[in-house]
């Protein structure tokens, strides 16, 4: 095994943990704010999906870029409409009650989906330019691999930012300390979180624009498995915190491509196996996850 296999599945690995991290900075996001771990998140990857491969048949003439607004557009409305009608009658009931109703979300827009597109997967196909093959010493990737790498950093760049140095940002982290004492202070809670929702969900429907120029096909229940996935990284990470969970999906992407490329051939339809394995060991060790804090209840 030479050095440019191995770095070949590092690049595949980091590609791979980039939409993982995307996932997961949602799932953290809302859980640092409303303790509320949304199962439904993983399927506005599919909407996200969806979205992109409808206006890329509608029109060959809109720019890459727009498309990619658009979608960022749709999950953030997604979000939002979730939070709004689902989860804020919600607020304030038993942690238990939020959980199994993000299940039923997530049942409901799986079946939605199928009735409305079929259950039959669909080829999914980026512009040729997007396909172009490009070497860089021992290891090959396609344009779309490094624009789905650089578009996940850019934009979790960006997110930090926001989250640290705007009022937003700051409303957040108050809201997320102690959300009684924040509502005191003035700061509109509802809004606040429904920016959360908006904001995680953006990110997690460019990530299933990503998923699908990447591996080439969708279906209404392809956000599933990414979405557990990324909910694990989250939790390596230390749920509630957005570098943990960036860390967690770079962790988790990397560990899993190298579980599958370095092991025998036989092993590699163990690999959801591996991932939940990963988790186990990991919260034995730290069972905050690698950068998070105890979390303990709000007043």
């Amino acid at each position: 095994m030479d050095s440019g296999y191995l770095i070949q599945q590092l690049v595949n690995g980091l590609i791979l943990g980039s939409m993982y991290a995307l996932v997961a900075i949602g799932f953290s996001m809302i859980y640092g704010i409303v303790r509320l771990i949304n199962f439904a998140h993983g399927d506005i990857v599919m909407i996200g999906a969806f979205t992109t491969l409808a206006l890329m048949e509608a029109s060959n003439i809109i720019p890459f870029p727009v498309v990619a607004l658009f979608v960022v557009l749709v999950g953030c409305g997604a979000g939002i409409l979730i939070e709004r009608i689902s989860f804020r009658p919600m607020r304030g009931a038993p942690q238990v009650t939020g959980f199994i109703a993000s299940l039923g979300i997530s049942v409901m827009l799986q079946n939605i989906g199928i009735l409305t597109m079929s259950a039959q997967p669909r080829n999914f196909t980026f512009p040729k330019y997007m396909q172009t093959l490009i070497q860089v010493g021992p290891a090959s990737f396609r344009v779309v691999d490094l624009v789905i790498f650089l578009g996940a950093v850019f934009l979790m760049a960006a997110l930090i930012f926001m989250v640290r140095k705007t009022k937003l940002g700051i409303a957040m982290r108050a809201t997320a300390e102690n959300l009684d004492v924040a509502r005191l202070m003035g700061i509109n809670i509802n809004r606040t979180i429904m920016a959360t929702f908006a904001i995680g969900s953006g990110l997690a429907g460019i990530a299933g624009l990503m998923w699908g120029g990447k591996f080439g096909q969708i279906d209404p229940l392809m956000g599933y498995i990414p979405g557990l996935k990324s909910f694990v990284a989250a939790v390596i990470g230390g749920v509630g915190s957005i570098p943990g969970a960036i860390l967690g999906g770079f962790v988790l992407g990397i560990s899993e491509v190298a579980f599958v490329g370095l092991l025998p051939p036989i092993y590699s339809s163990y690999r959801d196996a591996f991932v939940f394995g990963t988790l186990i060991l990991i919260l034995i060790v730290l069972p905050n996850g690698l950068l998070g804090k105890d979390m303990e209840e709000r007043a």
